[in-house]
Formats: structure tokens, C-alpha cells, sequence
């Protein structure tokens, strides 16, 4: 019942607080893509990019949080398996015949688990405008999550940016995402 619930009773909503890091990932043109090429191609590129998604996630320890259409949110509990997870899916769509590109946004930060599988907080929100923000081929995220990681790729700084619904620019930097 409703009024059972501690969010609605005054319980405690911290007691689910957890450390998390999260991606979002979306393949850049695929509305129109599917517009020129038809509903049946679009699908055979999810079968591929999804299949891809899932191995790679599998390979690093990340999880799939939720499949969005044609992009996925992907959860980790530490920062640098998610972020090798998503240099290998930018990789691998690059370097494979895809016909779109991937673009990406990568956050760490505590979030309040909610309702045993769904995550609230600015982490989260930040992933997702990150990867809205992201041209075709970029993953973007927060250059202070990027300097304390140990990943074998490189982040080139690209500056200050406003970042919708986050009052104060950030400094965001570019996975170099080249395979």
C-alpha cells in the first residue's frame, strides 16, 4: 500500500545510498536511420549493437540497468570497469561496419537506490545529459571522475560546459574513444 511506503511515513530514504557509476549509451541517427532503411534493417542493427552491449558488459562486471529504444543505461559499482566497458562498446561500433555512431556520458557519485532497482541522483542525471550532450562518436564525461581513474585510455579536457538542469558549468572531458 502507499501509505506503507518510508518515503510516504517519514522513514528514512538515505538508508538505500550506494556508491555508483553509470553510462548511458546511445547510437547517434537512428531515427533517421530507420526512417531511409526500414524498421526490419533498424532492428538487425539493435540485434548486433545489443549482442555487442551484453558481451562486453558481461566481460567487465557491469550491469545492464534498463535497454532505452536504441541506447542502454549501464550501472557499475566501481568507475573503471564501466569505463573500460564503454571505450570497448565505442570501439567495437567504430571498427565493426555499424552504420551509426556511438555517443556516450559517464558519472560517478552516491545515488539513493530506490525500489530495489532504480537509482535517483545527480550521478544519474548527469550520465544522461552527459551522453545528450555527446556528439556522434564522443563519450563525455566529468573531468574529476576521469583524473583519479586507473583506465588505459586517454581524456583530452574540453573545457567548461553548461550542462542542462546543473546550475554551475563543469569541466568535461572526451574519452578518446579511437580504437
Amino acid at each position: 500500500m502507499i501509505e506503507d511506503s518510508p518515503f510516504i511515513t517519514g522513514g528514512n530514504p538515505y538508508e538505500n545510498r550506494v556508491e555508483r557509476t553509470f553510462a548511458f549509451i546511445d547510437l547517434s541517427g537512428f531515427t533517421r536511420y530507420t526512417d531511409t532503411m526500414g524498421d526490419g534493417e533498424a532492428v538487425k542493427v539493435l540485434v548486433r549493437f545489443r549482442a555487442a552491449v551484453r558481451e562486453i558488459a558481461a566481460r567487465h562486471g557491469v550491469r545492464i540497468a534498463k535497454w532505452l529504444g536504441d541506447g542502454a543505461m549501464l550501472v557499475g559499482v566501481e568507475p573503471e570497469p564501466l569505463t573500460e566497458a564503454i571505450v570497448d562498446v565505442e570501439h567495437l561500433v567504430h571498427g565493426n561496419g555499424f552504420p551509426l555512431a556511438l555517443r556516450g556520458g559517464l558519472a560517478s557519485g552516491p545515488v539513493i537506490l530506490f525500489e530495489g532497482d532504480d537509482y535517483i541522483g545527480a550521478a544519474v542525471n548527469l550520465a544522461a545529459r552527459l551522453c545528450d550532450l555527446a556528439n556522434p562518436g564522443e563519450v563525455l564525461a566529468p573531468s574529476a571522475m576521469i583524473s583519479s581513474l586507473m583506465v588505459n585510455t586517454t581524456a583530452d579536457p574540453i573545457g567548461a560546459h553548461e550542462v542542462p538542469g546543473f546550475a554551475e558549468p563543469m569541466e568535461l572531458v572526451r574519452l578518446d574513444a579511437a580504437p
